[in-house]
C-alpha cells in the first residue's frame, strides 16, 4: 500500500475518499482525526466499520455505514478516488488488490512522526493532503437529550485492555475501588461480556459492573459519568473524547507519548521510574505502578475540575 498519494491524486484531484475504520476503537476514533480534517477541506469522506457504525449517532454529519465483506471491496470502492486504512492488514488484508488508490497510516504510526496518535494524524492530512489548516478534532457530538456529567460523583473504571501487557492487576483496581468508595463516590466497573470471567466476584466485593446493550448505550452513560480511570484502552480514549475528565493508566512512557488520549482534561499515570531498562519496566510495571499513586492524581485532578 501506498504511505503516500502520488502528486497527481492529491487533494486538487480527490473529491471522495473511503475510509476503512480499524477493528479497535481507539483506532478509530483516532482515525476520525483525519476524516474531519478531510470533509473540512471539501472532502466527501464514506466510512466503513464496526465500532463507528454503532457510534452512528455520535457523528451525525458523516456518511458511516457498517463494515462490508472483503470480496465486496472492488465493486463498493470503484467510485472512490482513493480508500483509506489504518493498519496494513486489518480490517482487510487484500484492501490493495480492491482499489488502485489504497493508503495505510503503517509508517504515521511506527515512522519518525511526533505527538500523539490524533496530532500524527492531524500532521499526517496536511503533509499528505494538503490541507491547509488540521485539528485533533474528530467532530464527535452527542446526542441532545443527554446531560454531560449528569451524575458527577460516579467514577467508570475500565479494568480491562486488548492485550494481557496493558491490564493492571485486578487486586489493585478492586482496591482503588474501594478507596473512592470511602471517599464518597459511586464505582462502576465497565467490563465487556467476554472480559467477566475475568472478574468472577465483582459484586461480592461491593463493585457494579453494569452491562450495556451495545457500544452506543455505553457511550451515551459515560457520557453523563463524572470521571473515568483505566488502561491505556479504546475505553479510555473514548471517554476522553467525550470531555469525561480521565486517568489513564500506562506502563511505560514510551508507549504513553504515542497513545494517550488526545482530547479534554486527561492525567497519564505511570510506574516510579525506579526498575531499570524497558523489559523490566514491561515485566513489572504493575507492582510499581501503585493505587496511592493513581488515588493521589485522582484527588488532584477533581480539585481542579
Amino acid at each position: 500500500m501506498d504511505a503516500k498519494l502520488p502528486a497527481s491524486v492529491r487533494i486538487v484531484s480527490i473529491r471522495r475518499v473511503a475510509f476503512m475504520m480499524s477493528n479497535a476503537l481507539g483506532d478509530t476514533l483516532i482515525s476520525m482525526v483525519i476524516v474531519r480534517n478531510l470533509r473540512a477541506s471539501g472532502v466527501g469522506v464514506c466510512v466503513f466499520g464496526t465500532h463507528v457504525h454503532a457510534l452512528r449517532h455520535w457523528f451525525p454529519h458523516v456518511e458511516i455505514h457498517p463494515l462490508p465483506h472483503e470480496d465486496d471491496c472492488a465493486a463498493l470502492l470503484e467510485s472512490f478516488d482513493a480508500v483509506l486504512q489504518m493498519h496494513r492488514h486489518q480490517p482487510f488484508a487484500r484492501l490493495a488488490q480492491a482499489h488502485p488508490h489504497v493508503i495505510d497510516l503503517h509508517d504515521v504510526e511506527y515512522g519518525d512522526w511526533t505527538g500523539c496518535m490524533a496530532e500524527r494524524f492531524a500532521q499526517f492530512t496536511r503533509t499528505h493532503f494538503g490541507v491547509a489548516a488540521s485539528t485533533t478534532d474528530n467532530g464527535i457530538a452527542a446526542p441532545a437529550t443527554l446531560k454531560h456529567r449528569r451524575h458527577r460523583h460516579r467514577v467508570v473504571v475500565h479494568p480491562e485492555a486488548s492485550t494481557d501487557d496493558k491490564r493492571w492487576s485486578r487486586e489493585r483496581f478492586i482496591a482503588l475501588a474501594k478507596r473512592l468508595q470511602a471517599l464518597g463516590y459511586e464505582v462502576c466497573f465497565v467490563i465487556a461480556p467476554n472480559e467477566r470471567g475475568r472478574w468472577i466476584g465483582l459484586e461480592e466485593q461491593g463493585v457494579a459492573a453494569p452491562a450495556f446493550d451495545d457500544l452506543h448505550a455505553l457511550a451515551c452513560w459515560l457520557y453523563e459519568s463524572g470521571w473515568f480511570i483505566g488502561n491505556d484502552s479504546g475505553i479510555g480514549h473514548l471517554a476522553s473524547n467525550l470531555s469525561i475528565p480521565t486517568i489513564s493508566l500506562f506502563r511505560r512512557r514510551a508507549v504513553a507519548e504515542r497513545w494517550r488520549p488526545a482530547w479534554g482534561t486527561v492525567r497519564v499515570v505511570l510506574p516510579r521510574q525506579w526498575i531499570p531498562g524497558a523489559r523490566l519496566k514491561e515485566k513489572f510495571w504493575r507492582q510499581a505502578l501503585t493505587c496511592r499513586r493513581v488515588v493521589t492524581v485522582f484527588r488532584q485532578l477533581a480539585e481542579q475540575a
